[in-house]
C-alpha cells in the first residue's frame, strides 16, 4: 500500500515537473531564457521546455509598438512658444537585449522619444517647422533609433502629428497669408497689364502700317455703338486729318512770326 502511494506520488511529481517544463511561445513572441541568472538565448516560436526552478522564461513581443508621445511645451529657436504632440512606431530586433540592456524598453522609449522631440525642435524656427516637417520627422527617427538601438529596439517612423500655436501668432500669420494672397493677385494683375498694353502696341504699328485696316476698325466700332441705341454718336475724325491740321498751324504760326518784324 505504502509503495503505491508512494508511485502515486512520484507520478504526480513527475507531471508537475513536465507541465512546468512546457513551454509554448506564439509566433509573434520570443522566449528569453535565464539559467541560474545567466541568460542562455531566446527560443520560440512554439513549443519547447525549460528545466523547471534551474531556468526562468521572460516573454518579448516583436510586434510593432504604436506610442503616442505626449503633448510637450517647446520654445523654439525664434523663441516662440508651442505645443507638440507627436507618435513613433517601433519593435524589438534583438530580443535578449530589450531585456538584459534595459528594465523597461517601452517605457524607456517613450521618455527618450519625448527628449528628444523637445530637443531637437528647439533648434529650429517655427517656419521651418511648419515648411519642412519630412525632414524633421526623419531626422527624428534617426536621432531616436540610434539611441534604442543598443536595447535592440528598432524605431521605423516618427510623425509631429499637431502643432499648436499661441492665438497671437495664429492671427499674424493669418495676416501674412492675406497679405501674401494680394501681393500675388497684384503682381498678377500688373502682368495682365502689361501684356495688352504689349497687344495694343502691336496693333499700333499694323494699324499704322494699313490705314485702310484703321478705317475698317473705326467703322466697325461705329456699328457697335449703332447697335446699342445710344443717344450721343460719334463721328472719329483720321488721324491723318489731325497731323495735316496741326502742320497747317505750325506753317501759320511761322509766317506770321517771320511777318512781325517788317510790320
Amino acid at each position: 500500500m505504502n509503495a503505491l502511494i508512494a508511485i502515486i506520488i512520484a507520478a504526480a511529481v513527475v507531471l508537475i515537473f513536465f507541465f512546468m517544463a512546457i513551454r509554448i511561445v506564439q509566433e509573434y513572441e520570443r522566449g528569453v531564457i535565464f539559467r541560474l541568472g545567466r541568460v542562455i538565448g531566446a527560443k520560440g516560436p512554439g513549443l519547447f521546455f525549460i528545466i523547471p526552478i534551474v531556468d526562468r522564461m521572460v516573454k518579448v513581443s516583436l510586434r510593432t509598438i504604436t506610442m503616442d508621445v505626449p503633448p510637450q511645451d517647446v520654445i523654439t529657436r525664434d523663441n516662440v512658444t508651442i505645443r507638440v504632440n507627436a507618435v513613433t512606431y517601433f519593435n524589438v530586433v534583438d530580443p535578449v537585449r530589450s531585456v538584459v540592456s534595459v528594465e523597461d524598453h517601452v517605457r524607456a522609449s517613450s521618455q527618450i522619444a519625448q527628449t528628444t522631440l523637445r530637443s531637437i525642435l528647439g533648434q529650429i524656427d517655427m517656419d521651418e517647422l511648419l515648411a519642412k516637417r519630412d525632414e524633421i520627422n526623419q531626422r527624428l527617427q534617426q536621432i531616436i533609433d540610434q539611441a534604442t538601438n543598443p536595447w535592440g529596439v528598432k524605431v521605423t517612423v516618427v510623425e509631429v502629428k499637431h502643432v499648436e500655436l499661441p492665438e497671437a501668432m495664429r492671427r499674424a500669420m493669418a495676416r501674412q497669408a492675406e497679405a501674401e494672397r494680394d501681393r500675388r493677385a497684384k503682381v498678377i494683375h500688373a502682368i495682365g497689364e502689361y501684356e495688352a498694353a504689349e497687344n495694343l502696341g502691336r496693333a499700333a504699328d499694323v494699324l499704322e502700317l494699313h490705314p485702310a485696316a484703321m478705317q475698317l476698325r473705326i467703322l466697325s466700332t461705329m456699328a457697335e455703338i449703332t447697335t446699342e441705341r445710344n443717344s450721343t454718336l460719334i463721328f472719329p475724325l483720321p488721324m491723318e486729318f489731325l497731323r495735316l491740321v496741326d502742320i497747317l498751324r505750325a506753317n501759320g504760326q511761322q509766317a506770321s512770326q517771320a511777318q512781325a518784324p517788317q510790320g
